[in-house]
This record gives structure tokens, C-alpha cells and sequence, in this order.
């Protein structure tokens, strides 16, 4: 495949020298974006867009076109696995994802398949090789699913939830249930993140965007294990490179030992998450990737600038950071504000890598 011509955020994770801290932002090709907004109403819903190579490639590209970012981001969601599983994924509008059939028992969990990529996925493989072959070498493309425990939270209550009750009570009350659902959800991960990295995904990431709402001894049982389990499945190089492995637990900052300790290259951290306290806990184990708080994008340019600034400081100086926001940019972000954000850290951050 074509050669990389900016690998600055592919170096960044490994932890190697680079000459600027690298920047890219989760949910970077969203509803902020009104040319995004245009290809959507294009593609009719959001599913649609997911599903048509040649769109999501498209507004894949449209953040690149405006910003300069040091990776691409598959367009795609977390939740095409179970989907793909037969459960009907759907959204509706100001409600979020729903799915038509639950998992809530283990002839629930036996009926579902295990998930090959390019056979039940093959639309998000599609689209992965559209992507690299539009990049032309310009940056890396980061592939990524959710984590097998941020999944089952949505296959057991049926769609979004703000206690995962349901989910919750099946895992305590029928762990072998819930370790069976999770086990072929981490060999579902582990196979499409597989397929992803074959089809040209040069690094990739595992949100677990529900993990922080567990206690400490369930996120080690439910969370943490199934991530391992596919951090220790994944292709560790391909296309001459090494591929690396970025975990996300959004508020897990009280966990960042243990997830050192799975294998993954680098840590993403939210808005929560002190950065210089995190370094010095991780150490030279792991990059660390954060962490703005999303809402700092709707201040002034200026605070944005002072808050970039800020982070950098709290890193200091050396290899191993990524900068990003704490969670995925929101839609009510403008555009400028986000340019000011990615010119900042570009700018400010080149004295801390001499």
C-alpha cells in the first residue's frame, strides 16, 4: 500500500520521537460539520450512511479537508456488531440507537453468531479500503468497535440507558449468562478489528464508553477481561508496520494500572482524568491520548488556545501523547472553534518534542 507521508500519530502511540503532538478528535466527522449534514440528508438516515461505502468515505475525508489532522477515523458505530448479530439495530430521532430484539437470557446469548467481518460486516470492510486508497498515504486511518461490555449494555436493555439496570442485574445475578454474551462478543470484536487492520486500518481503538459505569471488582470481571482477551487476539503488525491499540473507558481514570497492563499501546483518557497525574502512574508502559473537555470547544478561540495550552504544560515535555478531547465533539460546536482547537495544539505543542 502506499507509503505514509505523516505517521506523527502512528509514532505518538508507540511512544517513538515526533516533532509536534499529534491531534485528531473522536466524532470528528459529525453533525458540527454542515457539510456532514449535507451528505447525511444525502444518504437519508444515519444507517444509510453507514452502510454506502462511497458516502462514508466521504464524510470520512471532510474533516481532513478542512483541518489538519494527523489520523483519519472510520465513519461508522459501535453498535454494528450486534446489529450484524440480528437484533435489529435502529435509531429514532431524540431517542438515539434502539435494537428491536434484547439479550436476556443464555438461549438469547446461544442464538446469536459469532461475527466475521468481512462476511456479516462486509459494507464497514468496504469502506475501510475506499478510505485508505482516498488518503493516499496522507495520515494513518484508525479502525475501532465497541468494547464487548459497552455492547451487551445495549443488547440486554434494548438501546441507550442511564442506570444499564437490566444489564447490570443480569451480570450479577447471572454471571454465566452474561460471561457467555460478553465471551462471543470479545470474539466478535477481536475477528472485525482483525478484518478492519486487513482491510487497511493502521491503528485501532475500543470504546468502552459504558465501563466506567461498573464497580471496581465488576469492571475487572465484566470490562477489563473481554478488552485483554482482544487485545491479546489482535494482529500486532501488518503492512510493515505495527498496528497499535488505543483503550477508551470513559470515567476509568481510577483504572489506569490495569489497563496498562492489558498490552494496548495507549490510553485514552476523558476530561475527568488529571494528564500529568496519569503519566506519572502509567509511566513508559503506555501513550496517553486526551483530553479536552468537549465543552471548552464552545468558548472563545482564546480560551480554547489557553486550554490547549494548559494541557500541554500538564504533560511536559517528551513522547507518548496524542491530544484529543475527552469524549466525542458535540453538534452544537462551531466548526471555527474546532479549527482553533487543532491549530493550537499544532502550534503550541512543537517546543515540548525539542
Amino acid at each position: 500500500m502506499t507509503a505514509l507521508k505523516n505517521d506523527t500519530f502512528l509514532r505518538a502511540l508507540l511512544r517513538q520521537p515526533v516533532d509536534y503532538t499529534p491531534v485528531w478528535m473522536m466524532r470528528q466527522a459529525g453533525r458540527y460539520l454542515p457539510e456532514y449534514r449535507a451528505t447525511r440528508s444525502q444518504a437519508g438516515d444515519f444507517l444509510s450512511l453507514c452502510k454506502n461505502t462511497e458516502l462514508a468515505c466521504e464524510v470520512t475525508m471532510q474533516p481532513l479537508a478542512r483541518y489538519p489532522l494527523d489520523a483519519a477515523i472510520l465513519f461508522s458505530d459501535i453498535l454494528t456488531i450486534p446489529d450484524a448479530m440480528g437484533l435489529g439495530l435502529y435509531f429514532e430521532t431524540g431517542e438515539g440507537p434502539k435494537f428491536r430484539k434484547t439479550v436476556r437470557s443464555m438461549a438469547d446469548v446461544d442464538a446469536l453468531p459469532v461475527v466475521d467481518g468481512e462476511k456479516h460486516l462486509t459494507y464497514v470492510c468496504d469502506a475501510v479500503r475506499a478510505i485508505r486508497s482516498e488518503l493516499n498515504g496522507r495520515v494513518p486511518l484508525i479502525g475501532f468497535s465497541g468494547s464487548p461490555w459497552t455492547l451487551a449494555t445495549y443488547m440486554v436493555e434494548g438501546g441507550g440507558s442511564k442506570d444499564h439496570a437490566r444489564c447490570k442485574a443480569l451480570a450479577f445475578d447471572e454471571p454465566e449468562t452474561m460471561h457467555a454474551l460478553l465471551d462471543k462478543l470479545a470474539q466478535s470484536v477481536t475477528a472485525y478489528l482483525n478484518d478492519q487492520i486487513k482491510a487497511g486500518a493502521q491503528a485501532v481503538q475500543i470504546f468502552d464508553t459504558w465501563g466506567g459505569a461498573l464497580g471496581h471488582r465488576a469492571y475487572q470481571e465484566f470490562s477489563l477481561r473481554y478488552m485483554k482477551q482482544i487485545v491479546d487476539g489482535l494482529i500486532k503488525e501488518n503492512d510493515g508496520r505495527q498496528v497499535p491499540v488505543i483503550l477508551f473507558t470513559k470515567n476509568g481514570g481510577q483504572w489506569l494500572e490495569l489497563m496498562a497492563d492489558t498490552g494496548a499501546n495507549a490510553l485514552g483518557l476523558d476530561w475527568t482524568t488529571d494528564v500529568a497525574a496519569a503519566r506519572r502512574r502509567v509511566g513508559h508502559k503506555v501513550a496517553l491520548q486526551g483530553n479536552m473537555d468537549p465543552s471548552m470547544l464552545r468558548a472563545s478561540p482564546k480560551r480554547i488556545r489557553e486550554e490547549v495550552a494548559t494541557i500541554l504544560a500538564e504533560f511536559g515535555h517528551g513522547e507518548g501523547h496524542v491530544f484529543n478531547l475527552g469524549h466525542g465533539i458535540t453538534p452544537e460546536v462551531d466548526p471555527e472553534h474546532a479549527g482553533a482547537f487543532i491549530n493550537a495544539v499544532r502550534e503550541l505543542s512543537e517546543p515540548y518534542h525539542r
